[in-house]
């Protein structure tokens, strides 16, 4: 019928002679029959034939070649077939497959970064009774029990002032960026955003309708550059920026700018939205205090636990002013109701217990001596006119350059083939801005395997060296 083979009003054969016809019992002829009058596709009136329905519109009959998938399982219809938003959304899903559990993929919990078995314990027995156990719809900004202690945690650790209405549990930093730009942002707004930035950022504003209000910002040594800021686009209605570590180039944002991007929000009404996303990996001295303590009424500051204890957690959290609270709450309630709520329980004992604090010393600890060591072992393996290390004293990854004559979407291909994960450097630029580079995390991997990796990675980029132009020196 959909195909064209049967016409509206043709009669159909009676059930008994079908179902001779194909060796059925008449009862499945019957059922089949009984079916497609319930759905609309035949009538039947007594003493007549069961014909297919008058009323039926059937489209004029197209071939579709299908493809198989990569899968080599069911074939799939071509891409030319989708609806527009489909292939963007599919490129998107490609571009964010996550990286194997290998190195120097970042923040993989294994070894010394792994948390510590009281983890496991406590969300057994939290679990198993108590807040934790099933329950009905929560609070969509989240378990009260997680919100004190997150806001007790900023407070202490990064001078953030906040009360607990403020804060709204989200699902990663991710998600608290999403909905920044969902209450933040009107149609015809324009947002500043860090040239270099996180991928995840430049994808959400590029795919929500507001590609063309993203003015890309340049980043140098002192972090956003908000004198080009003000001349590009004085009257952007929000700044994204990563001010205690940029990513992916790592420098913070000196004092002079904060100072210089605060005074530009407040005399053009605009807003500051902050991720501080591993502020608390620094190795040497003392990280500046979050923007927000500067402002806490222009500054939304996001943070998360997916880098500090385990990416599966998808927990973090948005720190609202008191007078956006509220809309943060909404358009959360719109994206998921409010988030899982057991993870959460344990999450608020783990931190109310002191576990996370030393969690973190921990970790920083491994991280620190992993960096200098993987600086090391890359100084020696690659010579500096071919590759060298961004300096930097902070975080949970180092950005290693590579000479321009190198494409680092290429190089990163070749090292997935040879075992190593990185990602690359340049997608993270504004069109013709980009430069080549590969950003290496730490991981919880062994010194065997760091160094492992690394001569792999050095010999994929000596091979691409040799294939391709003479390299610039730095």
């Amino acid at each position: 019928m959909r195909g064209g083979a049967l016409a509206p009003a043709e009669p159909l054969p009676s059930t008994r002679l079908l179902a001779a016809s194909l060796k059925l019992a008449r009862g499945t002829v019957v059922e089949a029959y009984e079916q497609l009058i319930a759905e609309g596709f035949l009538e039947s009136q007594r003493g007549a034939a069961t014909r297919v329905a008058s009323t039926l519109s059937v489209a004029a009959p197209t071939r579709r070649v299908l493809k198989p998938t990569s899968a080599g399982g069911r074939c799939r219809l071509p891409q030319s077939s989708l609806p527009e938003p489909a292939a963007r959304f599919a490129q998107i899903a490609r571009e964010f497959s996550p990286l194997p559990a290998v190195p120097f993929a970042i923040s993989v919990p294994v070894g010394l970064t792994a948390p510590a078995d009281i983890w496991r314990r406590l969300g057994n027995r939290i679990r198993a009774r108590g807040a934790a156990a099933p329950a009905g719809y929560e609070d969509p900004k989240g378990a009260l029990p997680l919100r004190e202690a997150i806001a007790a945690y900023v407070r202490k650790s990064r001078s953030v002032q906040c009360d607990v209405a403020q804060v709204i549990i989200t699902s990663g930093t991710q998600q608290g960026l999403y909905l920044a730009s969902q209450v933040l942002l009107g149609a015809r707004d324009e947002a500043w955003v860090e040239d270099p930035a996180y991928r995840g950022l430049t994808a959400i504003l590029e795919n929500n309708g507001r590609g063309s209000a993203m003015i890309r910002v340049p980043v140098d040594e002192e972090g956003l550059d908000v004198a080009a800021g003000m001349r590009l686009a004085p009257h952007a209605k929000a700044a994204f920026v990563t001010p205690s570590h940029q990513y992916p180039l790592g420098m913070p944002l000196s004092m002079a700018r904060r100072s210089a991007l605060l005074g530009w929000a407040r005399t053009h009404n605009a807003w500051v939205v902050e991720d501080d996303y591993d502020s608390e990996f620094r190795y040497e001295g003392y990280p500046f205090p979050a923007l927000q303590s500067s402002d806490p009424d222009r500054v939304i500051y996001l943070g998360t636990f997916s880098k500090i204890l385990f990416p599966s957690l998808r927990l973090g959290y948005v720190i609202a002013p008191g007078d956006l609270a509220d809309a943060f709450c909404g358009a959360r309630v719109l994206m998921d109701r409010h988030p899982p709520n057991a993870d959460q329980h344990v999450l608020a004992a783990f931190m109310a217990q002191g576990h996370l604090e030393r969690h973190i010393r921990r970790v920083r600890n491994v991280y620190a001596e992993h960096r200098a060591h993987l600086i090391e072992t890359l100084g020696e393996l690659l010579p500096s006119e071919i590759a060298w290390v961004q300096p930097g004293d902070q975080g949970m990854h180092l950005v290693l350059w590579l000479a321009r004559a190198l494409d680092d979407r290429e190089v990163a291909t070749l090292a997935a083939r040879a075992g190593v994960a990185v990602r690359a450097v340049s997608p993270m630029f504004s069109q013709g801005n980009g430069r080549p580079g590969l950003v290496l995390g730490f991981g919880g991997f062994s010194r065997t395997q760091m160094e492992g990796a690394a001569r792999r990675l050095a010999e994929v980029i000596r091979n691409a060296i040799r294939r391709g132009a003479k390299p610039r020196r730095k």
